[in-house]
């Protein structure tokens, strides 16, 4: 009869045995990867460079890619040039309406030179209601007494000899000149002092 080996209670009958050990896991359940080395991650990038290099390469040679940049450049020029003319409309149909209303603003200037615009008067709220409206809605007056006479700006109604004045200038406003942004409303009617012959 064979001799059995006496084990005593909770030995392992496979002792002599190495068991298998399971791979370790990360907190997320995964296999984990392989340490990179730095030659890997260089190289890794320098791929990525020699792909990006042959991608630029592939599209300089592409005339689709030309006529796209050509397009897209147009585009944005068209919608500039839309832009621009919406805004311009939309201040020539605000001078239209406010236009006829600057007779207004000049019965207050000429209230205000003959000292009817009081401060603290009810006439004097009122006036600055009205101008303020008038700022409000982007009406801009122009025409100062001692600024360089321009054709452009201003309507010359009066030329005054001045001895000693070399360039013409604004010696009075008789009415403010009126724009909203781009678009004038009216020029500023003045009196030009010119120079004194002799």
């Amino acid at each position: 009869m064979a001799h059995e080996e006496q084990r005593t209670p909770g030995e392992n009958p496979n002792a002599d045995e190495v068991p298998a050990q399971e791979p370790e896991s990360n907190d997320s359940g995964s296999v984990p990867q392989p340490d990179l080395t730095v030659d890997d991650i260089l190289g890794a990038e320098q791929s990525e460079a020699a792909a990006e290099a042959g991608a630029s390469a592939d599209d300089a040679n592409n005339p689709y890619l030309d006529d796209l940049r050509r397009l897209t450049a147009e585009y944005a020029n068209y919608r500039k040039r839309t832009e621009a003319n919406a805004a311009i409309e939309k201040q020539r149909a605000t001078a239209a309406a406010v236009a006829p209303m600057l007779t207004v603003l000049d019965d207050l200037d000429r209230a205000e030179k003959h000292g009817d615009l009081t401060e603290g008067t009810p006439f004097a709220t009122i006036a600055q209601k009205i101008r303020g409206t008038f700022e409000r809605i982007g009406v801009q007056s122009f025409g100062e007494v001692g600024e360089n006479f321009d054709p452009q700006l201003h309507e010359a109604i009066a030329q005054v000899p001045v001895p000693g004045t070399e360039q013409h200038t604004v010696l009075d406003v008789i009415e403010r000149g009126y724009r909203i942004g781009e678009v004038e409303l009216r020029p500023a009617k003045v009196a030009v002092a010119v120079g004194a012959d002799g």
